[in-house]
């Protein structure tokens, strides 16, 4: 009897389990209202940016803290901590300021500024993740495939494990979808709690051999909190890969980015942060 129930109630879980169109449709429309959402809270976030050099000694760190609070199109964010250091024969030198510079051809501090941009700061997003880097708007569907792999539990909730890879366009450039990977989809709400990406392509072997130029191990990671009915934020976010530019320069950048304190703003902070958008 006990067997019988056991298959009966595996057999009412696979009835009920939707197909990955019906998932994916789902997730597509509650990533539009929890974008929107998003727009009544505040919270701060701490960065974390580091590189090292090819012989694994550090050239550069950076831990930068930020306030965040909504824009009527994005974030808005202050920094409000910065502490940084780079690493010269053997020593630690502090520096104060992001983009610093200690000699005359120092690239190491624009690119640590420009990743922490790039990664964290888009200005169209409600939390400053772009839209490309993790495909699961409705647009951004358009342009991946997507399978099912089945239901688990994952930290007492349960998930729906999806795997995604760009779709073959003919006309389309390797540009525009340069991602897969995997998503845990929460199976109550339709929102993602945990994607991983790598690159779904590789760097072209003349871009190796003509310019000296690799990228190995880019992928990023970012887990996702629900805080409200209908607000999911991500939590956590990071990723880290090795980079040879131009024969003699190699560095292993990690960036990571931790978010906390989230809380309702209030009306004087929304009416400031409106302002500065007329």
């Amino acid at each position: 009897m006990k067997l019988l129930l056991f298959f009966a109630a595996f057999g009412c879980a696979l009835a009920q389990t939707p197909d990955i169109e019906q998932i994916m449709s789902r997730v597509a429309r509650n990533q539009a209202k929890s974008q929107d959402a998003r727009k009544d809270w505040v919270y701060n976030q701490k960065q974390l940016l580091r590189m090292i050099r090819g012989n694994g000694k550090l050239a550069r760190e950076e831990r930068r803290e930020y306030a965040i609070a909504p824009k009527a199109r994005g974030i808005h964010k202050e920094l409000t901590s910065f502490a940084g250091k780079y690493g010269d024969h053997g020593k630690e030198v502090a520096y104060d300021k992001p983009k610093y510079q200690y000699k005359s051809v120092d690239i190491d501090g624009e690119l640590l500024d420009d990743m922490s941009n790039d990664m964290t700061n888009d200005e169209n997003s409600r939390d400053g993740i772009s839209h490309d880097l993790f495909p699961f708007t409705y647009h951004q569907q358009l342009k991946y495939s997507f399978k099912l792999k089945g239901a688990e539990n994952y930290r007492g909730r349960e998930v729906y494990r999806v795997a995604f890879e760009p779709k073959v366009h003919q006309h389309s450039g390797e540009d525009d979808m340069p991602w897969k990977g995997e998503a845990l989809i929460d199976a109550a709400e339709y929102q993602p709690v945990l994607i991983n990406t790598t690159l779904a392509w590789k760097m072209p072997m003349a871009v190796k051999v003509l310019l000296g130029t690799d990228i190995r191990g880019l992928g990023f990671s970012v887990s996702y909190q629900k805080f409200a009915d209908g607000v999911w934020f991500p939590v956590s976010y990071g990723g880290e890969f090795d980079v040879r530019a131009v024969f003699f320069y190699k560095r292993k950048i990690s960036v990571s980015m931790v978010n906390s304190d989230f809380r309702r703003a209030d009306v004087s902070t929304n009416i400031a942060y409106a302002v500065e958008d007329k």
